[in-house]
């Protein structure tokens, strides 16, 4: 149970209060979001969950599961709610869409908004929607927010423009019609997929295309409808898979499974591993076609690959060979030193050209907001140098 000044505190009151001041220490940023979140009731959002659970900022709560137990809905985090709230910086009287219902994330944008206002939340599973109907009744909100069941695809016309539309589903793509539906300098708040990555990006509207303002690391349940994606798995050793969004680029998996058991190349850059999510970010839009490989935690410990693994690290791929980014501790650096294990016949090639990645981002991109993405629509034609394409459109990145 949370706890406050050493004692067990079991009042929500209180308890929203220690968190408002928790998330006020490295994430809300502005006076309107840290009023929304000392207002609005989480635990009346979340009925029967243990208000410890409630109000730990860290702790999503899962509302709706699937028949493999795969969470199918939630409430989202407080901390990336806070987050995504500061990206959008939403204004009183504006008009804002929400994709993907909880209800609890509605009501903090009603409080933004205030009552000149106005907020609507579509989902497409009817479940959530009665549920967040429920719930914003419960919490005094049903008149303040309108929560429409839909196919978010094709956002909700009939009450745009929006000045703001945040999207709190995993989205492979930026449909047009959410393009469409936005105010001349509206703002899309989106954690996007490309990549094998997720990226919570605020984007701008400018002469029909999408710029990003800010972007960060985050995730969410996977949108379903229309906008559903998948991404292909490629088996290469035991538990250890490569994953892929879109279609297998041709990998030479029989190759590849002879190099994972065959002795490995060890390659270290000399330069700093720090802000993994911004590293990461910059090696797999440096190549064409850079995978991410998982493993389990049964290779780790039988020492076939290193703990980076576990959570997925992107790997660079040459025909029968790969290599994936590592580090070990380093006095020198002050912390941590990046390198490469890589396999197969060209295993000097590809760690050597990993190395290079590595070392050119510690030089020169080794910060937060060094990358500018872009969304263009098709109409837009394709842009100069990184870019992956989507159905309604490509995703542009370039480093600064």
């Amino acid at each position: 149970m949370t706890t406050v000044s050493g004692s067990v505190v079991r009042d929500p009151v209180a308890l929203r209060a220690a968190m408002v001041a928790e998330l006020g220490e490295d994430t809300i940023r502005s006076q309107a979001v840290a009023a929304a979140f000392s207002v609005v009731p989480r635990h009346l959002f979340a009925p029967g969950e243990p208000l410890d659970m409630v109000y730990d900022s860290n702790t999503p709560l899962v509302t709706k599961t699937g028949p493999d137990g795969t969470a199918l809905s939630s409430v989202s985090a407080a901390h990336i709610q806070a987050v995504m709230l500061e990206q959008a910086e939403i204004e009183p009287g504006m008009r804002v869409l929400e994709i993907g219902s909880g209800g609890y994330n509605a009501a903090l944008i009603a409080e933004l908004v205030g009552p000149q206002g106005a907020v609507t939340s579509v989902d497409i599973d009817p479940e959530i929607v009665a549920r967040a109907r429920a719930c914003l009744q419960s919490a005094g909100y049903e008149d303040r927010v309108r929560v429409v069941q839909a196919d978010a695809e094709h956002g909700v016309p009939e009450h745009a423009p929006y000045d703001r539309i945040i999207v709190t589903v995993g989205a492979w793509d930026i449909p047009p019609a959410w393009i469409a539906q936005l105010s001349e300098h509206g703002r899309i708040v989106v954690p996007l997929r490309f990549a094998g990555l997720s990226r919570c990006v605020a984007f701008d509207l400018a002469g029909g295309r999408l710029f990003s303002h800010s972007y960060c690391l985050g995730g969410f349940v996977p949108m379903q409808g229309e906008g559903t994606y998948s991404e292909t798995l490629v088996p290469i050793h035991g538990e250890a898979t490569l994953r892929i969004d879109g279609p297998d680029p041709g990998f030479d998996v029989p190759a590849l499974r002879r190099a994972v058991h065959a002795p490995r190349t060890e390659r270290w850059s000399g330069a700093a591993f720090d802000m993994p999510d911004e590293l990461e970010l910059f090696v797999v839009t440096s190549a064409p076609h850079v995978p991410f490989l998982y493993a389990s935690q049964q290779l780790v410990d039988q020492g076939v690959f290193t703990p980076a693994v576990t959570y997925g690290t992107a790997a660079v791929v040459e025909g029968g060979s790969l290599a994936y980014r590592t580090k070990r501790e380093n006095e020198d650096l002050g912390g941590w030193e990046s390198g490469v294990y890589a396999y197969g016949p060209q295993a000097e090639t590809v760690a050597d050209r990993y190395v290079r990645l590595l070392r050119r981002w510690a030089a020169d991109f080794r910060r937060r907001g060094a990358a500018r993405i872009e969304y263009l629509p098709t109409s837009a034609g394709v842009p100069d140098g990184w870019y992956v394409p989507k159905r309604h459109g490509v995703v542009a990145v370039s480093w600064r």
